[in-house]
């Protein structure tokens, strides 16, 4: 028995392997199939050890075995197909079907369950080898993508840019002018002294120019290194007589206003309303505020901008007859102003 069942792993695992090196996706599949028999196997083991089958478990066991396996099957592999048999596993199926001893037909279970297990355990072992082998590809693939980016590649020579070339030819010139001399230097006399110290002022004098240039010229080369002017700190403004605290926004303004409206206080809405627009125009360098300006002033500022003025004008006059009017607001007035002010900022 152990005879024969070796001799059909091998030439199930020798079918599947002819021609072939790696493993694909329908092997997959196929060693689905394997694990699937395998588990009814067990099953159908597990139920004749406790004396608890039946002919119908057998013959569904035989249905399903010849559904999977038919006698040839053609697996796509790698490119290509292989042929695999399964005359043994149909055999013992048959076997097992046809008798009756209850000891037989454990015994053919048994061998077909181990039969299977070889095949899956074979199939586990080409798939593990053809993971590896698809790592190993991959790793060396995924090393030639590191060796190739800019930072792991050879430096290439810079040019001489024309500062360069420009500082090379002036430290030369400087050079011939005090060439280095190879003798001993003779003892201090008034002249070589005085030609010392000249030759420190005048090396001094090229330094302190040449860092005044660095200093003039290195920001407009390298606009980061410019210092970075600390912005100045706003004053509070007073708009229409209220005051506005140094980090006070239009859209803060317009959020108080907001919820004025939702209060019932419409009046107080509208003027806050007005407040927030003339801010967003300040912060827009559209108007300039000024403590003793009204709102005809500010209207007056922006005259000259033709889309602008018209719906500021709109604003203005709703403004006038719901503050100082003393007018009556009701709900439908704040949704009327609040659309002539989104018309006004659009117009900007």
């Amino acid at each position: 028995m152990v005879a024969s069942l070796i001799r059909g792993v091998t030439l199930a695992t020798l079918a599947l392997c002819f021609c072939s090196g790696s493993l694909a996706a329908t092997i997959e599949e196929y060693k689905s199939k394997i694990d699937s028999a395998r588990k009814l196997a067990i099953e159908l083991e597990t139920t004749l050890r406790n004396d608890d089958s039946s002919e119908s478990d057998i013959r569904e066991f035989a249905v399903r075995i010849r559904q999977d396996f038919p006698t040839a099957e053609r697996v796509e592999w790698n490119g290509g197909t292989v042929e695999t048999t399964s005359g043994w596993l149909l055999d013992k199926t048959h076997e097992l079907e046809g008798d009756t001893d209850a000891k037989k037909r454990l015994l053919a279970v048994v061998e077909i369950r181990e039969y299977l297990s070889a095949i899956s355990f074979k199939l586990e072992e080409l798939r593990l080898a053809a993971a590896a082998e698809r790592t190993k590809d991959e790793d060396k693939q995924k090393l030639a993508e590191i060796l190739r980016r800019e930072e792991y590649q050879k430096p290439q020579e810079q040019e001489e840019s024309v500062v360069q070339a420009w500082l090379r030819r002036f430290l030369e010139w400087l050079e011939s002018i005090f060439p280095r001399s190879s003798d001993p230097a003779p003892a201090f006399s008034g002249l070589s002294a005085l030609t010392v110290l000249l030759q420190v002022l005048i090396y001094g004098g090229l330094l302190a120019l040449l860092g005044v240039l660095v200093y003039k010229i290195a920001p407009l080369l390298f606009p980061k290194l410019k210092r970075s002017r600390k912005p100045k700190k706003r004053k509070d403004r007073i708009i229409l007589g209220e005051q506005l605290g140094e980090d006070a926004t239009a859209t803060d303004l317009f959020a108080e206003a907001e919820q004025l409206a939702r209060e019932g206080n419409l009046r107080g809405a509208i003027r806050k309303g007005y407040v927030a627009l003339l801010c967003d125009l300040s912060d827009r360098k559209v108007i300039g505020l000024a403590r003793n300006k009204t709102n005809r002033d500010y209207l007056r500022d922006v005259r000259s901008r033709r889309d602008l003025h018209p719906r500021m004008q709109s604003v203005t006059d709703t403004f006038e007859r719901h503050w100082y009017g003393f007018q009556e607001s009701a709900d439908q007035d704040w949704v009327r102003f609040r659309e002539e002010y989104n018309e006004a900022i659009r117009s900007v």
